[in-house]
Parts: C-alpha cells; structure tokens; sequence
C-alpha cells in the first residue's frame, strides 16, 4: 500500500492532483478541501489509499493521515465503496463525520450525493461503534505527529482560495468575486479560532458559484 506521498505539485485539477515523486508524476484523486491546501510547483505530502480494481489503480489522497483513515473505515459498511466515501469527506471533515454518526444525525449525512436516507440509517448502525466519538478526531485542533506533517496552507487564505477555484474551471473575476464575498465568513472564523478554514471557504465558494 502506498501510505503517503510527498513532493512537488505539477498540476491541479477540479478533482485531483498530479504530485511529482521521484521523477514520475502521480495522479492523486482529491477532495476539493485538500486541493484548496496545494499549490502548483510548491512541495506538499498527502496522505493516500491506493484502491485496487481489475481494470485499475486508483491513489486517493487526503490532507491528513486521520482523513485517510475514515476514508478507509467507511469502506467497511455495506455499500460504500471509494468514491462515496470520498464524497463524504468531500461535505463533511471528519470531526462532522464523527458526530453526524454517533449522534444518527441522518439529514447531514444525507447532504452528500448518493447518501439517502436509508443509506444514511445504514451507515449509522454499522458504523456507529467503529468511528469513535468525536472528542477522539483531534485532527483540527493539534499539530501532526512529528514526521509526519499534514497538507499546510502554502498561501494567504484569499490567494488559497482564489486558486483552487481557478483550478476548478472558474475564471479568475468568478473567483475573487467568491472570495469577496466569503471574507466576512473568514473574519468570522478568525474571530472565533484564530485561523481560517479553507475547506469550508471553498465548500461555500462553491456554493455561491453554482448559483450564479
């Protein structure tokens, strides 16, 4: 299994990433969170799952090894294969995973695409005892063990942000025209944590954009 891999970005794209290992350029399929934190030509690790099929090798790669984690766990329950449980932490950070779980909130679950609510009833029941509470995810809160550093923010919050949408299709007007209305909900988060969340940011942009 290829655990994690680390080196230069080459390339980003709305659903993954091409990282430079070595002399070879490994496709990384991501979620839009991770691919807000990378920027083309700065060095970055991501934690990864290789998913393994008959006709294809499929790295998955995520912003920290916990993320990797669930990824794998969600796997376990009926029905879920690769691409839902990437959806699932493409809506939810683990932390909402957790919760959303263990307290059988099923409308938020429900919120990622293909989960419905016998799915998400599903989900609950089988891995409710596997997940752990949320007071075990301490992924947003303290640093990653030493050796082992997760995706960082290589920019400013409005430069991160601004260039993950460009990377996902949008022009750059679309993209700061997004970001200026985002930097209330920043200053919010600044206000109330200290950093920024570029992963909701960019959930919300997202958002925003697919109204206009």
């Amino acid at each position: 299994m290829i655990a994690s891999v680390s080196g230069r970005v080459a390339a980003v794209s709305p659903d993954g990433a091409v990282v430079e290992v070595g002399g070879i350029g490994l496709a990384v399929q991501c979620t839009p969170g991770t691919i807000a934190r990378l920027q083309v030509g700065e060095a970055a690790r991501l934690a990864t799952s290789l998913v393994v099929r008959e006709d294809s090798l499929t790295l998955y790669g995520f912003a920290d090894d916990d993320e990797r984690q669930l990824f794998e766990l969600l796997q376990t329950a009926n029905g879920v294969g690769p691409r839902l449980a990437q959806a699932v932490l493409a809506i939810h950070p683990p932390r909402e995973v957790r919760r959303a779980v263990s307290t059988a909130d099923v409308k938020a679950l429900m919120q990622v695409p293909g989960i419905g609510k016998k799915g998400a009833e599903r989900l609950i029941l089988e891995l409710r005892d596997r997940l752990g509470s949320t007071t075990t995810d301490t992924s947003l809160d303290a640093p990653a063990p030493a050796g082992l550093p997760s995706v960082t923010p290589v920019a400013p919050w409005r430069d991160q942000l601004t260039s993950a949408l460009v990377g996902l299709g949008w022009s750059g007007k679309e993209a700061e025209s997004a970001v200026g209305q985002l930097a209330p909900v920043a200053d919010e988060q600044i206000a109330a944590t200290g950093s920024v969340e570029v992963a909701v940011l960019l959930r919300r942009a997202l958002q925003l954009l697919g109204r206009s």
